[in-house]
């Protein structure tokens, strides 16, 4: 369930609720009771490790250079 973060605008505390996207842009009151949030725009942070494939090296047409091999001699 994806994660939103809010502002209260009445304490200005900013806080995060766990809710389906359908209710992305229903109320959300802090967690002091304050009902006058508003939803901030947030960043995605994806993790994990990406991986991939080593450069080739080596002279010979094969590959490499500055767009594939094609315009380098």
């Amino acid at each position: 369930m994806p994660r939103y973060e809010y502002r209260c605008r009445t304490c200005d505390n900013t806080f995060e609720l766990s809710r389906p996207m359908a209710e992305s842009s229903a109320p959300a009151a802090c967690p002091d009771g304050h009902e006058n949030s508003v939803k901030l725009l947030s960043t995605v942070s994806v993790g994990g490790t990406a991986t991939a494939p080593a450069p080739r090296s080596g002279g010979g047409g094969g590959g490499g250079g500055c767009c594939g091999g094609g315009c380098c001699s």
